[in-house]
C-alpha cells in the first residue's frame, strides 16, 4: 500500500516535467515565429527587371458609338523567376490584364469569355453601373460562357480596376492573377497633370507574393487572421522592377491589389509627393504628403517630382494597424518592402505646376435622410454571415444616407461598397486625414474604430438584383463578411422572392 503515493508522486512529477517542456517548446516556437514574421526587402532588391506596363486595350466602336472591349479569362504560365515557370491566370494573357479606358458619357460593353475550368466573375471595382452589370457573385460566368455587360459611363475621371468576385473564392482567383485597371476620363484631362499613359502616367499594381520553388504559395501565415501575407512584392506582375522616366513630374496610379496586406506608401528618401486623387477621382485640392496608406482595393494617384539622373525607390513602410506589438507583426504591420525604382534620365522634360484646384467637392449635395450602422466582426456583418438569398438593406434612389461602420473585432478590416462613392465624414469622431478627403469606395477601419460615411444613391434602381458591401480583405469576404443591398425607386419594395440564380442565365448564354 505504501508504494501507491510514491508511484502517484512519480507520475505527477513526470507529468509536470512534460508540461514544462511543452510550455517551453511552445514559447520557443512562438518566439521564433514572431522573430521570423517581420519581413523587410530593403537593400535586397536589385531592381533588374524593367517594369511591365499593361497594354491599353483597343476597343472596337459600333455604329451607335458603343466602345466594345474583349476580355478572355484563361490559364497561363509565366517565368517570374529565371528558369522557373509558374502556373497563372490572366485576362488576354498569362497574368493580370490590359488597361481598359473610357470617357465619361460613353457607352461601353465588355465581352468577357471564360476559358478557365471553373466559373468566375468580373467585378468593375469602383464603377457606377446597373446592379445586373456589376459582376458580383450573382453574375457568374460558367466555363466556356460569354458575359457581355453594357452600361453608360457616368462618373468623374478616376482610377478603377476589375477583378473576380465569385462567392467564397475571390481570394484565390485574384491571387492567381486576374486583375486589371479601368481608367475613366473626363474634362479634367485638360488640367496640367501628367497624362501620357506609360510615360509620365504609370499604373502601379502592387501585389505581395510568396513562391515555393516555381509555384505560388498562397497559404496563410501563423497566428494571423488577416489572410495571405507574402514575403515579396510584384508591380504589374514584375519582380524587382525599375522604370526609366524622362519627365520632371511622374504620376503614379497606386493600386493595392494584394488580398490582405496594407501598404504605407512613401519614397525611400522621405521626400514629399503630391496626392491628387483617391479611389473615386481627383481631390478638390492637392495635398502634400510623405506617406499614403492603402488597404486592399484602395487606390491613390500621386505625383512625384524627379531630379535629373537620380534614382528613387517607392517603398512600402511599416504601418499602424491598431494592434498590439505582437499582433501587428503577425498581421504585416511591421513589414517593409522596396517596391519600384524610378530612374530619371540625365535630362528631363519640364512640367507645369500642379494646379491649386482639381475637382469639385465630393460631398453629397443633400441632407441625409437615414443613418445605418454596420458592425464588422468575422465572419459576418451585424452578426450575420453572407447569404446569397437575403437582402440586408434597401435604399431609395436619390436618397443621401449616413453609414456608420464600426470595427468591433480584434483585427483590422476595411469596408468596400459597390456602385457608389462615399465621403468620409469622420474617423473616431474627428475629421478625416488628407488621404481620406477625396471620393472613396473602400476605407480601412482599425480595431475598435468607427467611420462615418456619406453616400448618395443615384441609381439605377433594381429591386431584383443586389449590390454588395463587404470587407475587402478577401479571405474575410470569403468567410462571409459581406452583405447585400438593393436600390429601389420611391415607394417600391424589394422582391422578397428574388431567386439569385434567375439572373445567371441572362448573361451567360450569349
Amino acid at each position: 500500500m505504501s508504494s501507491r503515493p510514491s508511484r502517484t508522486r512519480r507520475i505527477l512529477f513526470w507529468l509536470s516535467i512534460f508540461a514544462v517542456l511543452v510550455l517551453v517548446g511552445a514559447t520557443g516556437v512562438t518566439a521564433w515565429r514572431y522573430s521570423e514574421a517581420k519581413v523587410s526587402t530593403v537593400g535586397t532588391v536589385a531592381f533588374t527587371e524593367e517594369l511591365t506596363v499593361p497594354s491599353l486595350a483597343r476597343p472596337r466602336t459600333e455604329p451607335d458609338g458603343t466602345r466594345v472591349f474583349d476580355l478572355e479569362m484563361s490559364s497561363g504560365r509565366r517565368e517570374f523567376q529565371l528558369g522557373q515557370v509558374t502556373e497563372t491566370w490572366g485576362f488576354n494573357g498569362d497574368y493580370l490584364g490590359p488597361t481598359l479606358r473610357a470617357r465619361r458619357g460613353e457607352k461601353v460593353r465588355v465581352e468577357v469569355r471564360n476559358t478557365l475550368g471553373t466559373a468566375s466573375t468580373v467585378h468593375w471595382h469602383g464603377m457606377h453601373l446597373p446592379a445586373a452589370m456589376d459582376g458580383g457573385p450573382h453574375q457568374p460566368i460558367a466555363p466556356g460562357a460569354l458575359w457581355a455587360p453594357a452600361w453608360t459611363v457616368d462618373q468623374p475621371a478616376a482610377t478603377l480596376w476589375y477583378h473576380p468576385h465569385p462567392h467564397g473564392a475571390t481570394e484565390t482567383h485574384v491571387q492567381r492573377g486576374l486583375a486589371g485597371m479601368f481608367l475613366i476620363d473626363d474634362e479634367s484631362a485638360d488640367l496640367p497633370l501628367p497624362s501620357a499613359y506609360g510615360v509620365d502616367d504609370l499604373p502601379v499594381i502592387v501585389q505581395d507574393v510568396r513562391f515555393r520553388g516555381a509555384r505560388f504559395d498562397h497559404s496563410h501565415g501563423f497566428l494571423s487572421d488577416t489572410g495571405f501575407l507574402g514575403d515579396r512584392t510584384m508591380v504589374n506582375g514584375t519582380l524587382a522592377p525599375y522604370r526609366e522616366v524622362g519627365d520632371e513630374l511622374v504620376r503614379l496610379r497606386l493600386l493595392n491589389a494584394s488580398t490582405a496586406r496594407v501598404y504605407n506608401f512613401g519614397l525611400a528618401d522621405d521626400r514629399r509627393f503630391t496626392l491628387i486623387g483617391t479611389d473615386g477621382g481627383l481631390l478638390t485640392r492637392p495635398a502634400e504628403l510623405d506617406r499614403v496608406q492603402l488597404s486592399p482595393g484602395e487606390r491613390a494617384e500621386i505625383v512625384v517630382r524627379m531630379r535629373p539622373g537620380e534614382r528613387v525607390t517607392v517603398r512600402g513602410y511599416p504601418t499602424d494597424l491598431g494592434l498590439n506589438f505582437f499582433n501587428n507583426q503577425f498581421s504585416g504591420g511591421d513589414d517593409t518592402f522596396d517596391l519600384l525604382e524610378l530612374r530619371a534620365r540625365p535630362t528631363l522634360r519640364t512640367a507645369s505646376n500642379i494646379p491649386d484646384r482639381l475637382a469639385g467637392t465630393p460631398l453629397p449635395d443633400s441632407a441625409p435622410v437615414r443613418e445605418r450602422t454596420f458592425d464588422l466582426q468575422l465572419p459576418g456583418i451585424n452578426g450575420r454571415p453572407m447569404d446569397m438569398d437575403r437582402i440586408d438593406e434597401t435604399v431609395t434612389r436619390g436618397d443621401t444616407e449616413t453609414w456608420v461602420v464600426r470595427n468591433t473585432d480584434g483585427m483590422p478590416h476595411n469596408f468596400h461598397i459597390h456602385d457608389v462613392e462615399f465621403t468620409v465624414l469622420e474617423v473616431d469622431g474627428a475629421p478625416p486625414p488628407p488621404a481620406l478627403t477625396g471620393p472613396k469606395d473602400t476605407v480601412l477601419i482599425r480595431p475598435e474604430s468607427t467611420v462615418r460615411l456619406a453616400l448618395r444613391f443615384d441609381g439605377p434602381a433594381d429591386p431584383h438584383t443586389p449590390y454588395m458591401y463587404h470587407c475587402h480583405l478577401l479571405w474575410h469576404e470569403d468567410q462571409g463578411m459581406m452583405g447585400q443591398f438593393v436600390v429601389v425607386d420611391p415607394g417600391v419594395a424589394p422582391d422578397p422572392h428574388r431567386a439569385h440564380n434567375s439572373s445567371h442565365s441572362e448573361f451567360n448564354t450569349r
